[in-house]
């Protein structure tokens, strides 16, 4: 019986797994996106399918509004007519059809963040300074040392901030840009959220400028370059050239030498006569002391001859009137 129980349970999960993922996901959206102020009007958007019955907007903090919607509805809204602190936070929305009990998978979640005036803005300052040229690393120091908690990074005509950092003391943040380009000039401003309001900010602080000048190639880099890239070639060619003149002639020389031992002893073509061994020179008379028993020694005593060769002759003179003595 546990069991039979256990697979019923299963069995019960998995249909429901797989009713909810055959339904399209929906999606939330915030209007006006950001520059939300404390009493402003805000409206979120759940786009969902027309068949939708039922419409669920769940925040973060446990709050959850419910709306019923037509059929041939595929956008829910919700307002506030004036945005107070209890209303930031996360929001996502769900739906149900009006054939099922189950629901949809949550959209993705949106962020619901208001100014507050009373919060003092953010003071900020620019290294080196405003004019560089490409390549330099800039800094942006934010600071404000009574509120802030996490700083965010913001360039005009940019809707969302470009960087956030959450420093752990000190109410400071510095913004690092990396090799700027003529890409990063323009106007920043930062601001912050105070301790224990993650969606509370402050109004933007003062601006500072960018202005990046693109740096100039040195002048003659360019010339001296091709003139290195023609020297470096011209080499090239050279030492192919050399070498392949070197293969040719040895080739050539080998295939003349061949030929020639071919055509040796046919009419007309003389042979080289074979090499003559270079005579040896007799030891001069000399009382030898052999180093070994029964062989004499002889010094060597240059002869020249046409091959350059220097022989001597070890076998000792046939003079019976000189003594010989061994060892």
């Amino acid at each position: 019986m546990a069991s039979m129980a256990l697979a019923l349970i299963l069995g019960w999960c998995l249909v429901a797994a797989s009713r909810a993922q055959r339904l399209p996901r929906p999606s939330l959206s915030l209007h006006p996106s950001q520059g939300v102020y404390l009493g402003d009007p805000v409206t979120l958007r759940c786009h969902l399918p027309p068949p939708a019955a039922q419409v669920w907007l769940n925040q973060d903090r446990g709050w959850t509004y419910t709306k019923g919607k037509d059929k041939d509805q595929d956008v829910v809204e919700f307002f506030f007519l004036s945005t107070k602190q209890g209303h930031t936070g996360a929001y996502q929305c769900q739906y149900r059809m009006s054939e099922s009990e189950e629901k949809s998978e949550k959209s993705d979640p949106v962020e619901l963040v208001v100014t507050d005036h009373s919060f003092p803005p953010p003071g900020i300052s620019l290294r080196p300074k405003e004019h560089v040229g490409t390549g330099t690393n800039v800094t942006i120091h934010c600071w404000n040392k009574d509120y802030g908690a996490s700083f965010l990074l913001h360039k005009d005509g940019r809707s969302a901030p470009i960087q956030r950092q959450n420093p752990d003391a000190g109410g400071t943040a510095n913004f690092i840009l990396l090799g700027v380009t003529p890409a990063d000039a323009g106007t920043y401003r930062c601001s912050y959220y105070p301790k224990d309001y993650p969606f509370v900010s402050s109004r933007l602080g003062s601006s500072v400028t960018l202005e990046v000048t693109p740096t100039p190639a040195t002048p003659g880099t360019e010339e001296r370059s091709s003139v290195s890239l023609v020297i470096a070639l011209l080499r090239v060619m050279v030492a192919a050239l050399v070498f392949g003149l070197g293969v040719f002639f040895v080739i050539d020389g080998r295939s003349l030498w061949i030929q020639r031992d071919e055509s040796c002893g046919e009419e007309g073509v003389k042979c080289l006569p074979p090499p003559i061994d270079p005579p040896s020179v007799p030891c001069p008379p000399f009382y030898p002391i052999s180093i070994l028993p029964g062989v004499p020694s002889c010094p060597l005593i240059p002869y020249r001859y046409p091959l350059g060769l220097f022989v001597c002759d070890p076998r000792p003179l046939h003079n019976p009137s000189l003594p010989h003595s061994t060892v």
